[in-house]
């Protein structure tokens, strides 16, 4: 059994307390967070024991669940692994990429598990749909929100877009070649609306959207590959696949789908398939998977160097809107 605190009992924060009571493998011990008033609607709700401090609660714990604002990410973080304490820290990892290196340097030396919270990759829609994936060559992805002020204490890159700099970088194995953006700030000090283009190595190129001002929610990705088309929606959790295979004759089925190429060439069948999506909680699951790299000493599904690499795009991403701003 690993002891588990968490650090920040806000709205996420009380989300992953009810998720980590349903982790075998956890025994939650309590929390901290600054806020007198969260602690005791937290006390009350949850039963749970607050502790007066980070270092408090970080010297009770075997690991720790770190879903606090990302400006103090790091400072937990970096007190919590250099007293060999196991994490598990909300994206984006830190504020820079930097203080990412630096907490890789710090995991290394403990010989800690640090699992950072992408929980895209735990989505029941990509896990159907992520082995229907082999290289893709064109994505494209649309994450839209609803204005929060919860969320603009960072660009709309780090909040939303993040989300799917990740699932890409998962998905295509290659260099990023290059990178273009723009952004405009609209209600906040930092851009609320963006979208950036990334090339590759092996010639695959992604465009990103995401805005945090929209009149609706929406979480697509679109995936395009040698014979197959994969969409995958993450807010209705849903995937579907629609390949073309060669065929020698048309098939008796009248409402068989066939694309005539022409002369010399073998036509192709279209095919729709929607697979099975299972009715899972994706930060549920991270957290088990988290509690099982922790027990059976193993890799966690997403790593430190994971969650640096994607920052360290999203940076990139960043400065890239910045130096188009100053054209203007």
């Amino acid at each position: 059994m690993v002891r588990i605190g968490l650090l920040g009992a806000g709205h996420l924060g009380k989300i992953h307390l009810k998720c980590i009571k349903l982790v075998e493998d956890f025994e939650l011990i309590g929390f901290y967070d600054p806020d007198p008033e969260k602690v005791k609607e937290v006390e009350k709700e949850f039963g749970l024991k607050s502790y007066e401090s980070v270092s408090a609660l970080i010297e009770a714990s075997d690991a720790v669940d770190i879903v606090t604002p990302t400006v103090s990410h790091f400072a937990c973080a970096a007190e919590a692994i250099k007293k060999s304490k196991h994490v598990f820290i909300e994206k984006p990892i830190v504020t820079t990429p930097e203080q990412a290196l630096q907490l890789i340097e710090l995991a290394s030396e403990a010989d800690v598990k640090v699992q950072v919270g992408h929980v895209e990759r735990f989505n029941p829609a990509f896990t159907a749909a992520s082995e229907h994936l082999n290289k893709p060559m064109f994505i494209e992805s649309h994450r839209l929100a609803q204005f929060n002020p919860r969320g603009t204490d960072v660009p709309v890159v780090l909040d939303l877009m993040i989300h799917d700099i990740d699932i890409i970088l998962s998905v295509v194995k290659s260099k990023i070649r290059k990178i273009n953006a723009s952004g405009v700030n609209v209600v906040s000090d930092t851009p609320d609306i963006a979208n950036a283009r990334l090339e590759f190595d092996n010639g695959a190129v992604a465009n990103l959207t995401a805005s945090r001002i929209s009149l609706k929610n929406m979480r697509k990705s679109r995936f395009f590959q040698r014979d197959a088309y994969i969409t995958v929606d993450f807010l209705d959790k849903v995937a579907e696949i629609v390949r073309m295979e060669e065929i020698d004759q048309v098939p008796d089925d009248p409402f068989a789908l066939v694309l005539d190429l022409g002369a010399n060439k073998k036509k192709r069948r279209i095919t729709f398939d929607k697979p099975e999506i299972k009715a899972i909680n994706a930060i549920e699951e991270e957290l088990r998977s988290f509690s099982k790299s922790i027990i059976h000493n193993i890799t966690p599904p997403v790593t430190i160097d994971d969650g640096y690499q994607a920052l360290h795009v999203a940076q990139m991403v960043i400065d890239r809107i910045e130096a188009s701003s100053d054209n203007f």
